[in-house]
């Protein structure tokens, strides 16, 4: 499993400090769901200050997700919600904000753990994420560590997927979505992003860790820590984002995959004309 360098003094740290991990789980994606729960095992070993809880709508799953938590050895609990959403809704987007709302009021009115890790149940992680993520918070609110969207191995999202938020954030921001009469939407990582940005929060955001990121059982798509280019650097500060979620907002677009759609084609024609240019080359 995945390994990142943390301090033994930043390990003995982290002890002290409450985390609870978090993840809205549905049976027709749970393809990768075992590795997900082998790797919290990793997770909860390296941190043993923290707890996983899964959220669910689906009530027939409830008990065979709490027997997969126990014969893991997985210290947590699963959560039931309803959805509730508008009557002209149709995205799963409601599903998931939902499961994400369920965790936080968990959080908030059933534990005093001090950080929410939340997290996408078909993604593995690197076993000491926790400590990674501690470190890279001082300072800060909310750290998010990015990921590798699954249609695409180009586009890097740092949405709710892999967030640490400290329980100060939680108090003043739901989750939530947004969905327009034209069937677009701004799922609960785009809205809690523009709730941040309106309630002041400190947002940090980069690629801290190893993430992999399964499209179905076998394939998929990973991304190490590394350092952010110019352009993403431009395009994650607080400016740039808030203006590009006001205009979503405005023209009932989300504009911000959108751009991700743009970067993705942009990139497949840089590699297109390159692979061309070498191709001309090797032939003179």
């Amino acid at each position: 499993m995945f390994n990142s360098a943390v301090s033994g003094t930043g390990q003995n740290q982290a002890q002290n400090i409450r985390v609870l991990v978090g993840s809205p789980t549905y049976r027709g994606g749970a393809y990768a769901l075992d590795r997900f729960l082998q790797n919290q095992r990793q997770i909860q070993q390296s941190s043993t200050n923290s707890e996983l809880v899964l959220a669910t709508v689906e009530h027939d799953f409830a008990p065979e997700l709490e027997s997969l938590l126990a014969s893991y050895g997985i210290k947590g609990r699963v959560l039931l919600y309803e959805v509730v959403k508008p009557p002209y809704a149709r995205s799963a987007a409601w599903n998931v904000s939902g499961g994400r709302e369920r965790i936080r009021n968990y959080l908030l009115s059933e534990t005093d753990a001090d950080y929410l890790l939340s997290l996408d149940h078909d993604m593995v992680y690197d076993w000491d994420i926790i400590h990674v993520l501690l470190n890279e918070v001082r300072g800060y609110d909310i750290v998010h560590s990015g990921h590798r969207v699954r249609w695409s191995d180009h586009p890097i999202a740092m949405g709710a997927g892999c967030a640490l938020i400290s329980r100060r954030v939680l108090e003043k921001v739901p989750f939530r979505c947004f969905e327009f009469r034209n069937g677009d939407k701004l799922d609960d990582g785009l809205t809690f992003e523009l709730d941040l940005i309106r309630s002041g929060c400190r947002v940090k955001k980069g690629v801290f860790l190893h993430i992999d990121h399964y499209i179905d059982a076998e394939k998929v798509r990973s991304i190490a820590p590394q350092p952010l280019g110019l352009p993403r650097r431009i395009s994650t500060t607080t400016p740039f984002r808030y203006t590009i979620l006001r205009l979503s907002l405005l023209l009932r677009r989300d504009i911000s995959s959108m751009l991700h759609f743009a970067v993705f084609r942009l990139l497949s024609f840089k590699r297109r004309l390159t692979h061309v240019g070498l191709t001309d080359r090797d032939s003179e």
